[in-house]
């Protein structure tokens, strides 16, 4: 007995795969749009309601800067909630 190759049996797992891979890339696209965002409000917030006190808006704004995304998270849950019991704002 031989295997059969069959080009619509191909044609069939392809078009599986490329849709698999569709999904994959617009998840990853649609991840990469709101990381982009949450580090744009992070870094917006930190430029213009944290107080310059001690350094305080030149080192979040090079933390976020340099740790991208994970950087914007440490800020909204180390820092910000701080700040905003401190200052109010």
């Amino acid at each position: 007995m031989h295997a059969h190759f069959h080009p619509l049996g191909a044609a069939l797992a392809a078009g599986t795969f490329g849709s698999l891979w569709l999904a994959i890339c617009l998840v990853g696209g649609l991840f990469s749009v709101c990381a982009l965002a949450f580090w744009i409000w992070m870094l917006v917030e930190v430029l213009t309601r944290e107080t310059d006190e001690g350094n305080n808006r030149l080192i979040w704004a090079l933390v976020i800067v340099f740790a991208h995304w994970v950087g914007a998270l440490i800020y909204l849950l180390a820092r910000r909630p701080e700040r905003i019991r401190k200052l109010g704002r």
